[in-house]
């Protein structure tokens, strides 16, 4: 395609944005409130993660060993240190417990004093990097010599577990939805603009012009309103996700009991989440368009 030729159908298909307004703008309307919708979802669901993460850091199983010499314990770390889901591994020594212990206890200072040894166990503090592993970890943690017992908040696990599952089920469903509405809005606003203007369709046919000369037209048109649309549904996402986060940041107790101290800025993404939205945008716009073209415009 010669180069004059292919200025002239780019220029087609962006006018045509305009004289097709009314379809152009609810195309418009309809990829930018998705895109918007989608880009908000995918922020929360990022931080509801971050929130979750942050929670499983700090979910912590408790194992104990008791009466256990120096070589004990280092067998029993070892053993802990092996399984492919342990993360961090903290010695908490039965001394530190017990000095703990009286400190949090100062009004019995003297029944402490009265004692002639330490009852407190040393224990191993594990941080798994799977959560979902709790019930694996505890079993091979009991199983390890020397090991008296096993402590690990499985109901809280087991919440976290079926939480982070329902959102990444309900997120997706959501996303296909959407991107199933975009399309099907733009299929049928682009196959009306074909009906509308089959007279000049049939005029330009007539004269030699090649199936791909009309519908390259159509296919910038679409391209075009999806990023348009990507491009107000960013900044829309900006203003509204900032918003949010300046709401919570507002009351430093909501912020702090929720967990969103490391929430994503969206400065730090603000050039991803544009980039996203207009590709996004104009994906939806010419894929929408070809999928019209293909079954409804008979040239």
């Amino acid at each position: 395609m010669r180069g004059s030729n292919f200025s002239y159908l780019m220029k087609q298909g962006v006018v045509s944005v305009w004289r097709n307004r009314m379809m152009s703008f609810a195309s418009f309307c309809i990829i930018m409130v998705s895109l918007l919708l989608i880009s908000l979802s995918l922020l929360v669901a990022a931080d509801i993660n971050i929130v979750i993460e942050s929670a499983e850091e700090k979910n912590e199983v408790l194992v104990y060993v008791s009466d256990a010499d120096q070589a004990r314990l280092d067998s029993v770390e070892s053993a802990i240190k092996t399984q492919s889901y342990v993360g961090e591994v903290v010695f908490y020594s039965k001394e530190e417990a017990w000095e703990d212990q009286k400190a949090k206890m100062e009004e019995y200072s003297e029944l402490f004093d009265a004692l002639t040894e330490n009852p407190m166990p040393d224990t191993f503090r594990v941080t798994l990097s799977d959560i979902s592993k709790m019930d694996e970890a505890r079993a091979a943690f009991e199983a390890i010599e020397g090991v008296e017992s096993v402590s690990a908040p499985y109901d809280f696990a087991s919440v976290l577990v079926s939480l982070r599952t329902t959102l990444a089920i309900i997120g997706g469903a959501v996303l296909i939805a959407l991107i199933v509405v975009c399309i099907v809005i733009v299929y049928n606003s682009t196959r009306t603009s074909v009906f509308v203007r089959r007279k000049e369709i049939g005029i330009m046919k007539s004269v030699g012009a090649t199936n791909f000369f009309i519908k390259f037209p159509f296919f910038i048109e679409g391209m075009f309103i999806g990023i348009i649309s990507g491009a107000v549904a960013w900044l829309l996402t900006k203003l509204a996700y900032e918003s949010l986060v300046s709401f919570f940041a507002g009351d430093l107790t909501i912020w702090e009991v929720l967990g969103l101290v490391n929430v994503i800025q969206f400065d730090d993404i603000m050039w991803i989440a544009l980039g996203f939205n207009c590709l996004a945008g104009a994906f939806l716009g010419a894929f929408g368009t070809i999928l019209s073209m293909g079954k409804h415009l008979k040239v």
